[in-house]
């Protein structure tokens, strides 16, 4: 996770941040957010979102999901980009309403990306369950170095923590709450006991042993076409669990689904593969599309 304010400045950049906080301060937020659009890459991704077809949102829907997104984004950190959260809302809203399954959150934060999903739930009538400790990062021992683009990553025990208080204080203010149901507890005590169909997961979890946590009990659970996206496309020993043909098949008795932005995009993605036999009438959901530069990096990162 790297967390971004609302110039799309990382917060690897934490000693010059009065500075941003006093720029932000004296500009107007209109012309932030328009700042933003351009700097990060957003542009292309929001546009694609209002005109998309979406069966579960006319247009005017979007265009207040849009503007609910900023608002979040303005008021709470959150560890992505707006491109990266529209990717699983649009394919969200790409799912037939008649279609069953919730919309699972791992690892959420100060509930930045749950405000977020939870406004898009609401739209398409879904639940959305969360995952979290509320505790911040576990004690672990695994040997984060580098991200993918060389900068320096660790992730020790208490990082990224947001007390479920918080959480959903934030959730109140700026999301739905009602669309929400919260599961506070390391996701090998909780996980093991959620059944529920999942049309689309968003993990953000950090941790190699994590991903492998969710991997191991949320993918059995997404219905075909369904599509699992994590935020830790940047960490290389994340990289390696998707990429461990051995794991899919000794765990999920499958075989590795493709992964799209394998090593070039912090948010990458799988879908479930599709059963035309056993679901008949329904279609997978959208294929994202992440935006990144030439070299590969989202935009946002500094």
């Amino acid at each position: 996770m790297s967390v971004t304010n609302d110039l799309g400045v990382s917060s690897a950049g934490s000693a010059s941040l009065p500075l941003k906080e006093k720029i932000k301060a004296r500009v107007p937020r209109a012309l932030l957010i328009f700042y933003r659009l351009f700097r990060t890459g957003d542009i292309v991704s929001v546009c694609s979102f209002l005109w998309a077809k979406a069966p579960c949102a006319k247009f005017l829907e979007r265009w207040r999901i849009v503007k609910q997104l900023y608002r979040i984004t303005y008021n709470v950190p959150c560890g992505h980009v707006q491109s990266e959260m529209i990717a699983p809302i649009k394919a969200m809203l790409a799912v037939p309403a008649e279609r069953q399954g919730v919309v699972v959150e791992a690892g959420c934060f100060k509930g930045g990306g749950t405000a977020k999903l939870s406004v898009a739930v609401r739209c398409a009538g879904r639940e959305l369950v969360v995952f979290d400790s509320f505790e911040g990062i576990p004690d672990n021992a695994e040997p984060h170095e580098k991200n993918i683009w060389g900068g320096r990553v660790r992730f020790l025990k208490g990082d990224y923590c947001g007390a479920l208080e918080e959480v959903t204080s934030n959730v109140r203010r700026y999301g739905d709450p009602s669309v929400c149901r919260f599961v506070k507890g390391l996701f090998h005590d909780t996980m093991p006991h959620f059944s529920q169909p999942v049309i689309i997961a968003y993990l953000d979890v950090d941790l190699a042993s994590s991903t492998r946590t969710c991997l191991k009990h949320l993918w059995p659970l997404l219905v075909p076409g369904g599509i699992l996206f994590s935020q830790d496309g940047h960490l290389p020993l994340v990289l390696k669990v998707f990429d461990d043909d051995d794991f899919w098949k000794r765990e999920l008795k499958t075989s590795k689904p493709r992964i799209h932005g394998f090593g070039t995009s912090e948010l990458i993605w799988c879908r479930k593969e599709f059963d035309q036999g056993s679901h008949a009438g329904c279609q997978p959901a959208v294929t994202p599309k992440i935006p990144v530069n030439k070299e590969g990096r989202k935009e946002s990162s500094d």
